[in-house]
């Protein structure tokens, strides 16, 4: 497994894809595809409208080496699709915990592509953890599906703040055992 050098990350390949750390090239299709209102609103952290910068913005978060957060862009160009067809983020926790965060953009949405993703972060477990657990907003049917089709567990409903929607969203959690 490769090491992005910027990032000290794990570079992960799949079938179709490959999974590596945002540069600064991706900006202009993560604008694109992040400031779709439909994925936006299926996010927790991504405004709508899409204010100026906030690509950008968003990639040099992901370069600091104060992140707490692991982001990898899904890059299809392998396969003869977009450089960015969507973006999956770890998020550290404590006691050896992670959380997964994915979104895809809509022209490959049931393309297979976020559970082929999902599958993989799991299998390289990039930051050595012992549990993954994911939110899903409720009006999310599909996102709940990929994870539970990757072996998550539903453990409870709780609550999220969306900035697209500028509001609390009830979610559903799962939980993961990688040990």
């Amino acid at each position: 497994m490769m090491l992005d050098t910027v990032t000290r990350q794990p570079i992960i390949e799949t079938d179709r894809l490959l999974l590596r750390p945002p540069r600064r090239s991706d900006a202009g299709l993560l604008e694109l595809f992040s400031g779709n209102e439909r994925v936006a609103r299926a996010t927790r952290s991504i405004p709508y409208p899409l204010p100026p910068g906030a690509a950008e913005a968003f990639i040099a978060r992901c370069s600091s080496d104060e992140r707490t957060e692991d982001v990898w862009i899904l890059d299809g160009s392998k396969s003869g699709l977009s450089e960015v067809v969507g973006a999956m983020g770890l998020e550290r926790m404590d006691r050896d915990q992670s959380e997964i965060s994915y979104w895809v953009a809509p022209a490959f949405w049931n393309s297979g592509l976020a559970s082929e993703s999902v599958r993989a972060i799991i299998a390289a477990n990039p930051q050595g953890c012992r549990t993954l657990f994911a939110s899903v907003f409720q009006d999310n049917p599909a996102s709940a599906r990929v994870v539970t089709k990757e072996g998550f567990a539903y453990i409870g409903d709780a609550e999220a703040f969306s900035v697209a929607r500028s509001a609390t969203v009830p979610t559903w959690t799962y939980l993961l055992k990688l040990d």
